[in-house]
């Protein structure tokens, strides 16, 4: 049938549109180029003032760059400011104490979303005129809007506060954020004016971009992109800026598109299937661009305007982590932190993490990993009433092959991290996973496929939470974390009106994934182990999430590694002497809180920006004033629990000289005492500062005595001058030929083998060029290693010449500004049956001891020391926390290639079956292993964020180990031995042996690859509890074991404490399984023996629950 009503005849012709203009057009609607006045930004308000008759202005500028709290800061002395006036300088704090009077016109008084717009391109938080923080304000246009409360429409003047500080959201680097700050910046304050803004305008903003965005991007053959293209251009065609009612036109248009539920939370409720769950968080890093002390204040700008947003937002979900951050606030900003917690109550404020900070998981010591945990979930717990389930790491650089396992005994079964999305090697293949430990231990593990926990809500990060999904087989959903991060700030009203919009145009068009709002994290992680089965549905990697960038941070601050490594040890020491002197002394009470203060600040400075190297230089002064505490505070602890234990730090009449070990094994050590502390008939040695060595035994743990009866023919050391220029050290089992200042032989006597490969040399030093392509304190790129130098033209002497401890001393310039000095040491073997009738085996190893002194000033470069050893394996070991990680030796592949670099901590290995060498150090962290050179990163000298990075002087220890066989259980002890020192004391002869008995009352028996690595008091017993949880009846000791080898193996613990009852234990210290022990008296005294088994690498805590 021909239509009637379909015209004849056409005589106006229609073009089609020419798409890639009309496409380059619709950019000019939002622009605020030169047709601003044409398009939308004209009309955005409806009125702005700022004149004297509605804003005035005051300031207290802060002296000396304090940061005080508001009810000091508004006792200042306030002067007139104005707009225009310039505040500074860096890192300066200026309070404005700012009064407002709403007019009274019509276009004032009919709008209900009045604002004050504050522009100092800096950081700045608003107060009520009683404190109460209200938001955060962050300048260039990131959040410069505070809403004025709606009843200030009185005509009457009303006050308010705010603080600026002197900083930009990243700190002050001078036109790159990451170069070191610039002291002397200065902020101007742009704007500081009341504005009644135009409603529709926003909104149709709002509208426009998204839909623009779906034209840009979306298939450009889709009919969704075609038909958003043509609703932009109709927008435009439609709006006229001289007639402000054509603005609701132009929205009645844009919900063609997007749907008419979008100014609502309503838009969520469509009931159609999710596939983006966008959650808000705020990635605060706790010190990087700036220093702790503004990290604080970021917290409360960060989070109060979240607070804000979660009361105007329904559908707002907060997710933030770090109790460390949350303990600041609720000491600082009280009233702040209540609000929180009703927030927290009310299900939309979510802590998660679990931990102290967002802390680094490479060069923490296990022990380490366990407290960040323990005093985050402690926090949390205590605060909120609940535990986090999911550890919560989205930037931290790369991750410990035992996190899965610490993490499940910290009662967290799931993990979040992002950061391999920036790997510049190889794409990790998995989004959503389940990451498994050395043990067997799983975590379910989601990286969102946006690639970013700082999504600012773009078209394109929505989209790509699907789009880039690498397990879509298995899981069609991606967590969106969204806010902006690192410096803090978090969700921004504008990103939350965004999702709406793009819930709206899904809803409506399609084409892009629906996203979902009005959810926690761990709701996410509720869904996703349910469309899983658990778990089973998911795809497997098993042991570390290794990152292929910032390979550099294992390196960069050799201060700070060791401040870390040292305070670790001494925390080891002063948990082990405490709980020892407990039950040793009656009027000893074990100080809980003194020892809590220590860890929270190790655990802060194991943020992953400070630990790793790449904050600036004010927070490392900060960061070594913190290890200057744990340092001073900590030995007046060890003093403390020394003395109650009968051992005292000077000499007293009739005393006699002991050392005491903190680890539960034998061993011996030659120490340096002085001339009036010796009492042996034993061969001594005299050193250089006048003192004398000694050989030093203990058998069986804790006390170690001089040993009587051994003649320098028994157990020498020697050195020999060959030449000028080459010199030999020898004892029973090694002899090492120093040829031109580096190690040219090592020969091991009992297996009558050279260690080292033909023509090799040891401790031979290398500098590497090294500019990476950006990040200078975090990275070290492959091509670093095409561009080297040996350093050579050394200068060789002999130091100490035995029977005790022989040494060459090796000077080589560097530069002409820098220089080292090695010593290179041979210490005499003492058979262990000499010096022990102990049942415990004591280490019959005999190694090289280096000690490197440097003075370093270099620009760019990185100082190495390799060690080519005649090895062959395609796999070296490297301790990790609680184990091993095996690493490739060659290139094979890309994934080979990438770990050119690696993370080790006390020791690494490189073995054969019937043979090997471990490389030993004192405080170092980064490796490699490439064939069969072992090489230990030494100095690193970036210039960026830290200008001054590891410029100075330092001093460093580390040694070669040969041994048979593969690696093993010895060599784990050997490297505790060579990093924990005995401790010096002076005793009363009759009290040496209750000394002994309360140091050994806990020792272990068995398979010596289980290593007993930390002891300490409960929490919550009835004698150390600090209130923060309930109390638990009774005294206990909880143990800490791992295997450390890889082996399943069976051990005894044994104690003479008095038993009631054993039982295991998670990380948190709650019970589980009750341990079966058998009792017997030895000696006259009650021993229990405690029954422990091991999967490899498997991490247990066992509760004496003492009587």
């Amino acid at each position: 049938m021909v239509s009637n009503s379909y015209p004849q005849l056409n005589n106006k012709p229609v073009a089609k549109k020419v798409r890639d203009i009309y496409k380059q057009r619709i950019d000019q609607f939002l622009s605020t180029g030169p047709y601003k006045n044409f398009n939308l930004p004209a009309v955005l308000d409806d009125a702005r003032v700022f004149e004297p008759d509605y804003v005035r202005l005051e300031v207290y500028s802060v002296p000396d760059l304090q940061r005080p709290p508001f009810s000091e800061a508004i006792k200042g002395q306030f002067r007139t400011a104005h707009k225009g006036e310039a505040f500074g300088p860096s890192w300066s704090t200026h309070w404005f104490r700012i009064s407002v009077r709403v007019p009274m016109d019509e276009v004032w008084q009919s709008n209900n979303q009045l604002e004050f717009h504050w522009e100092m391109h800096n950081e700045g938080l608003v107060y009520t005129t009683d404190g109460m923080p209200l938001q955060g304000l962050t300048g260039d246009d990131e959040r410069p809007v505070w809403p004025i409360p709606l009843e200030w429409k009185d005509g009457k003047w009303h006050t308010f506060y705010i603080e600026a500080a002197c900083n930009g959201m990243f700190g002050n680097g001078n036109g790159d954020q990451i170069q070191p700050p610039d002291p002397n910046r200065w902020f101007t304050l742009s704007f500081a004016d009341l504005v009644a803004p135009n409603s529709d305008a926003r909104g149709l903003y709002l509208d426009f971009g998204i839909i623009a965005d779906a034209a840009r991007e979306l298939d450009q053959s889709s009919w969704e992109s075609n038909v958003a293209l043509k609703v932009c251009n109709d927008v435009m065609n439609a709006f006229d800026p001289e007639d402000k009612s054509t603005l609701k036109k132009c929205r009645e248009i844009t919900k063609t598109y997007l749907g008419d539920k979008i100014d609502s939370e309503d838009v969520y409720e469509s009931g159609q299937r999710t596939f983006v769950y966008a959650i808000g968080h705020c990635h605060i890093d706790t010190a990087w661009l700036w220093p702790y002390a503004e990290t604080r204040r970021k917290t409360a700008r960060s989070w109060a305007s979240q607070i804000a947003l979660i009361r105007k937002y329904p559908e707002h979900r907060f997710a933030c982590s770090q109790a460390q951050q949350y303990k600041w606030l609720k000491a600082e900003y009280p009233n702040l932190f209540e609000e929180i917690k009703k927030e927290v109550a009310n299900g939309k404020f979510e802590f998660i993490g679990g931990s102290w900070v967002e802390n680094d998981t490479n060069m923490p010591s296990g022990e380490a990993l366990v407290r960040q945990l323990l005093m985050g979930q402690r926090f949390f717990q205590s605060n909120f009433g609940a535990r986090s389930v999911t550890y919560w790491l989205p930037d931290t650089f790369g991750y410990s092959p035992q996190v899965p396992q610490v993490c499940r005994g910290a009662g967290m079964s799931r993990f979040l991290t992002q950061k391999l999305s920036w790997n510049n090697i190889n794409d990790f293949p998995n989004s959503t996973f389940n990451w498994i430990a050395l043990d067997g231990s799983q975590v379910l593990c989601h990286m969102p496929p946006a690639n970013t926990y700082t999504s600012r809500v773009e078209f394109h990060e929505v989209a790509g939470s699907l789009r880039n999904h690498k397990n879509l087989d298995n899981d069609q959903t991606g967590l969106l974390v969204f806010g902006i991060g690192d410096g803090g700030g978090g969700p921004t009203a504008p990103m939350l009106e965004k999702l709406r919009r793009y819930r709206g145009l899904s809803d409506t068009v399609g084409l892009l994934p629906r996203v979902k709002m009005g959810h926690t994290a761990d709701e996410y992680f509720d869904e996703l182990e349910k469309s899983s089965r658990d778990g089973k549905d998911l795809v497997t990697w098993v042991g570390e999430l290794y990152f292929e960038l910032h390979r550099g941070t294992y390196t960069t601050q050799s201060d700070i590694k060791r401040g870390n490594r040292k305070s670790e040890i001494l925390l080891h020491d002063i948990e082990f002497l405490s709980t020892m002197a407990t039950f040793a002394n009656p009027d000893f009470k074990y100080p809980k809180k003194r020892i809590d203060d220590l860890w929270e600040i190790v655990c802060l400075n194991q943020f992953h920006d400070v630990l790793p190297g790449s904050a600036i230089e004010m927070v490392y002064d900060d960061a070594k004033k913190l290890y200057e505490e744990v340092a001073e505070k900590g030995a007046k602890l060890v003093e403390e629990a020394s003395e109650a234990l009968g051992l005292s730090l000077e000499p007293f009449p009739n005393s006699y000289l002991v050392s005491v070990s903190t680890l539960p094994w034998p061993r011996q050590e030659i120490i340096a005492l002085s001339s009036s502390e010796i009492s042996t008939n034993s061969v001594t040695q005299k050193t250089a500062d006048d003192k004398h060595y000694v050989v030093m035994a203990a058998d069986g743990a804790g006390v170690l005595k001089p040993v009587d009866g051994m003649r320098s023919l028994d157990v020498g050391v020697s050195v020999t001058a060959h030449t000028a220029e080459v010199f030999a050290l020898e004892n029973a089992k090694l002899k090492v030929v120093i040829d031109g200042g580096v190690i040219t032989s090592l020969y091991d006597k009992d297996e009558d083998r050279e260690v080292l490969v033909k023509e090799g040399k040891a401790n031979q030093f290398v500098i590497f060029d090294d500019k990476p392509l950006y990040f200078q304190a975090w990275d070290t790129e492959v091509y670093s290693l095409d561009k080297r130098k040996y350093l050579t033209d050394a200068k060789v002497s002999i130091g100490e010449t035995g029977p005790l401890r022989a040494s060459v001393v090796v000077e080589i310039k560097i530069s002409d500004f820098s220089w080292l000095k090695s010593t290179i040491a041979l210490d005499a073997y003492v058979p262990p049956a000499m010096t022990t009738k102990s049942v415990q085996a004591m280490t019959s190893l005999s190694y090289v001891d280096i000690t490197t002194e440097v003075e370093w000033h270099e620009n760019h470069k990185f100082l190495k020391v390799e060690f080519p050893v005649d090895v062959h394996s395609d796999v070296a070991s490297y301790e990790t926390q609680f184990g091993l990680v095996k690493r490739p030796t060659h290139f094979n592949t890309s994934w080979d290639v990438a770990k050119f670099e690696v993370c080790c901590h006390k020791f690494a290995d490189l073995s054969e079956a019937t043979y090997g060498v471990t490389i030993m150090n004192d405080s170092k962290y980064g490796f490699a292993t490439h064939g069969n050179v072992q090489r230990l990163s030494l100095l690193r000298s970036p210039k960026a964020p830290d200008g001054h990075a590891d410029m100075g002087h330092h001093i460093m220890k580390y040694a070669i180990l040969p041994h048979s066989g593969p690696i093993n259980s010895e060599i784990v002890r050997a490297a505790y031995n060579y990093n924990y020192p005995v401790r010096n004391y002076y005793v009363m002869r009759r009290l040496i042996q209750s000394a002994e008995d309360a140091l050994s009352s806990i020792i272990i028996d068995g398979a010596s690859n289980i290593i007993l690595s930390n002891i300490k008091r409960g929490e919550d017993d009835e004698d150390t509890s600090l209130g923060d949880l309930p109390v638990k009846p009774g005294r206990s000791v909880y143990l800490r074991v791992y295997d450390s080898i890889g082996g399943r193996c069976k051990a005894n613990l044994l104690t003479s404490l008095p038993i009631k009852r054993v039982c295991y234990a998670n990380l948190l210290e709650d019970e589980l399984d009750e341990i079966q022990v058998s009792k017997s008296v030895v000696d006259k005294k009650t021993i229990t023996k405690i029954p422990v088994q091991l999967r490899p690498f498997e991490v247990s805590t066992v509760k004496l629950e003492i009587a």
